[in-house]
C-alpha cells in the first residue's frame, strides 16, 4: 500500500467581498466650512473563522475617525472579506500565520482602495492607508504573545 504524497502548502482565493461599510458626517454641511486639519485616528484589526474543509473566512476591519476639534468630520468603517482555501496547512503554526498576515496582505489593497473611494464620495480630501506589514505585525503579536506566556510559566508555582 503506497503512502499518499503530502499536498505541498498552497493557498487560494475562492472570493474576495465586500462585508459591511458605513460612511457618517454627522456634521455635514457645516464641516466643509472649516480648514480641513483634521486628527485621523485609524484602527485595523483582522479576524477569521474556519467555515468547512480547507475553506477559511478572513475579514480585515477597517475603522477611521477624523475629528476637527471636538467635533467629528467623518467616521468610516469597513470590512472587507475573503475565502481562502489552505491546502496542505495542517501545521498549526502556519495555518495560523497565513490567516494572520498572508490573508490580509490579499485584502489590504481593496479595503485601502474601498476607503478611499468612500471618503472622496463624502466631498472629503483623499485620504490612502499608508501600506501594512502584516506579517511584522503577526510576529510581534507572536513575540508578545511567546513572552507573557514565559512570564506566567515563570510566575507559575513549581509542582
Amino acid at each position: 500500500m503506497a503512502e499518499a504524497t503530502p499536498v505541498p502548502p498552497h493557498l487560494a482565493i475562492e472570493r474576495v467581498y465586500l462585508r459591511d461599510v458605513s460612511f457618517e458626517s454627522p456634521k455635514a454641511p457645516d464641516v466643509f466650512t472649516e480648514p480641513w486639519r483634521p486628527k485621523v485616528q485609524v484602527d485595523i484589526n483582522a479576524r477569521n473563522r474556519h467555515l468547512e474543509g480547507e475553506k477559511y473566512e478572513v475579514v480585515l476591519t477597517i475603522t477611521l475617525e477624523a475629528r476637527l476639534g471636538d467635533n467629528v468630520a467623518m467616521v468610516v468603517e469597513l470590512q472587507q472579506a475573503g475565502v481562502f482555501r489552505l491546502e496542505g496547512m495542517e501545521d498549526d503554526a502556519l495555518r495560523g500565520q497565513v490567516l494572520a498576515a498572508a490573508c490580509p496582505n490579499i485584502l489590504f489593497p481593496y479595503a485601502r482602495e474601498t476607503l478611499d473611494s468612500l471618503v472622496v464620495r463624502g466631498t472629503f480630501p483623499p485620504f490612502m492607508l499608508e501600506p501594512m506589514n502584516f506579517d511584522a505585525l503577526y510576529a510581534e503579536a507572536r513575540r508578545q504573545h511567546e513572552a507573557r506566556q514565559r512570564q506566567a510559566d515563570e510566575g507559575a508555582p513549581a509542582s
